[in-house]
C-alpha cells in the first residue's frame, strides 16, 4: 500500500533505477557514420576527393595522398563543429525538459512539494497537478481535500476529441495529456514506455531544431552559386584543353577554380554560431526552444512583457490591510475569507501570500464543494464549502475590486469610497483585490440538498474589504528598460492590475515620465485599459499602440490582438506569457517567450524561450546576443566574401593570361583549413560592440550581409588578389621558377588572409584565445610546408 504522504527519496532512487527513467525513447541519434555520409556530401568534400581520384588515376601517389589527407582533416574538423552545435543541442533539450511538482515526504506530514524533472517520476510517486500543467505519466486521481474540484483534461494528444473531459477523484489521466483547469494530486501508475502514449509510439519533443530563415535562405544562395560555378569550370576547363592541349591541366585547373569560388562553409557556419549562441543563453538562465529565435532575437523592436514576476520580483506579500469596519472581528473575517477563496495549494505567488496569512487551516474540515473560476467578464474567482457536520455552504469570493463591488450590489456612494480606497493603495505600486463572502441557509435557496447556481451572480455577496500585495520592482529593471531605448526597443508592459498600480509601477521601471503624474491616471499618459482594446478595431488599435507604454486590466485575448496589431505595422514582437490562454499570443509573436518558474506547460511548448528565472534583465541580455550573432554573422560573411575573390581570382587568371597554374587544389584545401576555424571560432567568439545596443534593430528579413559591406569585402579582397599579383610579376621579374612563382604567391595569400581576419573581426582588440591560436597555427603549418622539402614538393614549391 503506497504511502499516502508519497515516497521517501530512497524509494524513489530505488525505483529509479530498477525501471529507469520516465521518458519516451529517444528518437534515433545521429551515428557518427551517418554524420560522416552527410559530410561527404557537401561539395568541398567532394571536389577534393575528385581532385585526389584524378591524381591516382594519373599515377600521383603522393599529391592523391596529399589531397585525401586534407579531405580527412577537413571531414574531422566538420565532424569535431557537427558534434559540438549538437551538444550543445543535448545540452539545451535537458535544460528545457518538462518538470514536476512531486510530494516526497521522508516521513515528514507537511513537506512543501518538489519540482524536478518529470524523468525522475517513478510509480507511486505522489504528483500535483494545476492548470496549464502537461500531465507527466499515467496515474490516478486521488481525492484530497476537495483537491480534484473542478478538474477538467483535454485528451486530445491521445482521443483526438477536442473537448476537455471532466474528471473525478479515482479517474485514470494519462500521460502527455494537458490540465485546462482546476487542481488535483495523482498518484503514479506508470512511466515511460509503459504508459498509453508510450506504448502508441508518440512523442512530445521538448526541443525543436528547425531550418531558420536566414539558413534556408543562405543553402538555396550556395546551391544556386554551386550550379554556377559548376557550369563556369567546366566551361573553363573545356576552353583549356581546347585551346591549350592539356586535358590534366585543364582538370585541375577547372576543379581548383571550383574549390575557390565555392563558399560551402556559410550553411556551417550558421548553424554553429546560432547552437553556440543558445548554449551561451543557457548559461544566463534563458533556455532557446527554436534555433531560429536567436537569429531574430537581433531584430525585436517592440518587447510586450508581464508585469508580475518579469518586471517585478515575483515575491508577493500582503502589505496593507482594508477591512469593511474598523474593527479587529473584521479584520479577522477578512483575511478568513481571503483565504477561503484562494486555491488550497497554489502555484500562484499571490495566492501564496494569502495562504500565508493566519487562519489558512481554520476551516481544514470543511470541503470544497466546487469552484467559480475567474473569467474574462468577471475577473473574481469563487469557492463553494461544506461544514461536513451541520452541512452548512459558505461562500468566498476574491478578485479585482471592481468585479467583486458588481458582485455585491454595491450602491453608488459606496462605490465611489471604495474606489478611493482603491486609487489610495495603487498609488504606491500595490495590487488590489477586494474580498466578499456569501452563506446559505439549512434549509431552503443553496441548502445542503438543492443545486448549486450556475454562476456566482447568483449568490447575496457581502462586501468584506481590500488587500493590497506588494511585489517588489526587481533592481536590474530600470537600467534595463534604459538599455532598451537607447537600442531603439519600445517595452510595452501589459497586466491585469488596476491601471493606477500599473501607472505606479510604470513610473518606478521608468516606462512613464513621473513629471505631472498624480494618483488620478488617464488613458492618455501612454496607458490604455482592456476594455478599450475591446473596443478598438485592428487598425485603430495599432495606431493607438504606437504611443503606449501601459495596458492595464488585459487578459490573454487581448495580448493576442496586440502581438498582431504591432506586428501588422511591421514591428519584430517579442511577447512574454505563463498561461494555458497566452499560447495564442506566444505563437503569433515572433518571439514568444515563456516564464520558466510560473509558466504553463502549455506556454512552454508555444514558446520560441523560456526564462527560467522570470527575469526581464535576462530577456534583454538574450536581445543582445541576439544582435551579436547578428553582427558576428556579417562580419564572417564579409570575411568569406573577402578571402574566396582573390584565391578564385589567382585560380582564374592564369587560366585567362597563360602561365603556370598557381592555386593548385591543394593549396586551397591547405586555405580551406585556416577558414573554416577562423570563422567557428575566431568570428564566433567577438564580444558584443559596445555600440550594438545603440543603435536601431535591424530589419527582420534582412540580406545576410548589407550592399556596403559587400563593397567593403571585395575592396578588402581586391587588394589581398592586386598584392598576391605583385608579387607574381616581382618573382617573374627577378627570374623565378614555377615552384618559386607558387610559392611566393602563396604565401602572399595566406599572411594577406590573416590579416583579413584580423580586419574582418575589427582589429586586434580583445582577442581572446582564439584569434593568437588560429594564427600561430596557421604560420606554424606554413613554415612546415615551405622548409620540409617532402611537404613542398608535393605543393610544387621551389
Amino acid at each position: 500500500m503506497p504511502d499516502p504522504l508519497g515516497l521517501t527519496q530512497q524509494q524513489a532512487d530505488a525505483a529509479l533505477q530498477k525501471n529507469g527513467p520516465n521518458a519516451l525513447p529517444n528518437a534515433i541519434e545521429r551515428s557518427w557514420w551517418v554524420l560522416f555520409g552527410e559530410i561527404l556530401r557537401e561539395p568541398m568534400l567532394v571536389l577534393l576527393l575528385l581532385c585526389g581520384a584524378a591524381y591516382l588515376v594519373l599515377g600521383d601517389s603522393a599529391e592523391a595522398s596529399l589531397l585525401l589527407g586534407f579531405a580527412l582533416i577537413v571531414i574531422a574538423l566538420t565532424v569535431v563543429q557537427n558534434r559540438r552545435a549538437e551538444r550543445a543541442l543535448e545540452a539545451l533539450r535537458d535544460l528545457a525538459a518538462p518538470h514536476a511538482r512531486v510530494v516526497r515526504s521522508d516521513g515528514q506530514k507537511n513537506r512543501p512539494p518538489a519540482r524536478i524533472p518529470s524523468t525522475q517520476l517513478v510509480v507511486d510517486d505522489l504528483v500535483l497537478l494545476g492548470e496549464g500543467d502537461r500531465i507527466p505519466a499515467d496515474g490516478t486521481l486521488i481525492d484530497m481535500a476537495g483537491l480534484t474540484a473542478g478538474l477538467t483534461v483535454d485528451e486530445s494528444s491521445l482521443t483526438g476529441e477536442s473537448v476537455a473531459v471532466s474528471k473525478a477523484a479515482g479517474a485514470g489521466v494519462s500521460g502527455g495529456t494537458l490540465v485546462v483547469s482546476g487542481q488535483a494530486r495523482m498518484r503514479v501508475s506508470a512511466t515511460g514506455a509503459r504508459t498509453a502514449i508510450g506504448q502508441i509510439g508518440v512523442g512530445l519533443a521538448a526541443l525543436e531544431v528547425a531550418r531558420s530563415p536566414l539558413q534556408t535562405m543562405t543553402a538555396r544562395w550556395v546551391t544556386r552559386i554551386a550550379i554556377f560555378v559548376g557550369i563556369l569550370c567546366t566551361l573553363t576547363s573545356i576552353a583549356w584543353i581546347l585551346l591549350r592541349g592539356d586535358l590534366i591541366g585543364g582538370l585541375l585547373g577547372g576543379l581548383a577554380l571550383a574549390m575557390a569560388l565555392l563558399p560551402q562553409e556559410l550553411p556551417l557556419v550558421l548553424t554553429v554560431f546560432m547552437a553556440l549562441a543558445a548554449l551561451r543563453l543557457s548559461r544566463r538562465r534563458v533556455l532557446v526552444r527554436r534555433l531560429a529565435s536567436v537569429e531574430t532575437l537581433g531584430s525585436v523592436g517592440v518587447l510586450c512583457v508581464d508585469k508580475t514576476g518579469t518586471l517585478t520580483e515575483n515575491r508577493m506579500s500582503v502589505a496593507r490591510l482594508s477591512p469593511a469596519g474598523p474593527s479587529s472581528e473584521q479584520t479577522e473575517c477578512l483575511m478568513a475569507h481571503a483565504v477561503l477563496a484562494t486555491r488550497i495549494d497554489p502555484f500562484d505567488p499571490m495566492e501564496r501570500a494569502i495562504r500565508a496569512l493566519p487562519h489558512a487551516q481554520e476551516q481544514s474540515a470543511w470541503s470544497l464543494l466546487h469552484a467559480y473560476p475567474l473569467a474574462p467578464d468577471l475577473l473574481a474567482m469563487s469557492q463553494v464549502w461544506q461544514d461536513p457536520k451541520t452541512g452548512a455552504r459558505l461562500i468566498a469570493a476574491k478578485g479585482a475590486p471592481e468585479a467583486i463591488a458588481q458582485l455585491c450590489h454595491l450602491s453608488g456612494t459606496e462605490l465611489a469610497r471604495i474606489e478611493s480606497e482603491v486609487m489610495a493603495m495603487a498609488a504606491d505600486g500595490l495590487r488590489v483585490l477586494a474580498v466578499a463572502r456569501a452563506t446559505s441557509k439549512h434549509d431552503g435557496e443553496f441548502g445542503p440538498n438543492s443545486p448549486l447556481p450556475a454562476i456566482a451572480h447568483d449568490y447575496a455577496f457581502n462586501w468584506l474589504g481590500l488587500l493590497g500585495l506588494a511585489d517588489p520592482l526587481r533592481s536590474v529593471v530600470p537600467k534595463a528598460i534604459a538599455d532598451c531605448r537607447d537600442a531603439g526597443i519600445r517595452v510595452v508592459m501589459i497586466t491585469g492590475d488596476h491601471p493606477a498600480t500599473a501607472q505606479a509601477i510604470a513610473i518606478q521601471a521608468g516606462l512613464l515620465d513621473s513629471a505631472g503624474q498624480t494618483p488620478a491616471w488617464n488613458e492618455t499618459d501612454g496607458l490604455i485599459m482592456g476594455a478599450t482594446i475591446d473596443r478598438l478595431d485592428a487598425g485603430e488599435l495599432a495606431k493607438r499602440l504606437t504611443t503606449t507604454q501601459v495596458i492595464a486590466r488585459a487578459n490573454p485575448a487581448h495580448k493576442l490582438r496586440i502581438v498582431q496589431a504591432l506586428r501588422a505595422e511591421g514591428a519584430v514582437v517579442a511577447m512574454t506569457g505563463d498561461g494555458v490562454n497566452d499560447a495564442p499570443a506566444l505563437k503569433a509573436a515572433d518571439v514568444g517567450v515563456a516564464m520558466g518558474q510560473r509558466g504553463t506547460d502549455v506556454a512552454r511548448e508555444a514558446s520560441d524561450l523560456i526564462l527560467a528565472d522570470d527575469d526581464f534583465g535576462a530577456l534583454v541580455d538574450a536581445v543582445r546576443e541576439g544582435r551579436r550573432l547578428s553582427d558576428n554573422l556579417r562580419r564572417a560573411a564579409g570575411y568569406l566574401i573577402a578571402v574566396h575573390l582573390p584565391i578564385a581570382g589567382l585560380a582564374f587568371v592564369p587560366l585567362v593570361v597563360g602561365g603556370p597554374i598557381l592555386m593548385l587544389p591543394a593549396h586551397i584545401a591547405f586555405l580551406e583549413l585556416v577558414i573554416d576555424p577562423a570563422c567557428a571560432l575566431v568570428f564566433e567568439a567577438i564580444p558584443l560592440s559596445a555600440c550594438a545596443m545603440s543603435r536601431p534593430p535591424r530589419p527582420v528579413g534582412a540580406a545576410l550581409i548589407e550592399a556596403k559591406q559587400v563593397r567593403r569585402a571585395i575592396i578588402h579582397g581586391s587588394l589581398v588578389f592586386g598584392f598576391a599579383l605583385a608579387c607574381w610579376w616581382v618573382i617573374a621579374r627577378f627570374g623565378g621558377s614555377e615552384g618559386q612563382l607558387r610559392a611566393g604567391v602563396f604565401v602572399a595569400l595566406v599572411l594577406s588572409n590573416l590579416g583579413l581576419i584580423v580586419v574582418h573581426r575589427g582589429g586586434w582588440q580583445r582577442p581572446g584565445l582564439a584569434l593568437p591560436i588560429v594564427i600561430l597555427v596557421t604560420l606554424g603549418m606554413l613554415a612546415a610546408v615551405l622548409s620540409w622539402v617532402p611537404l613542398a614538393q608535393l605543393f610544387r614549391f621551389r
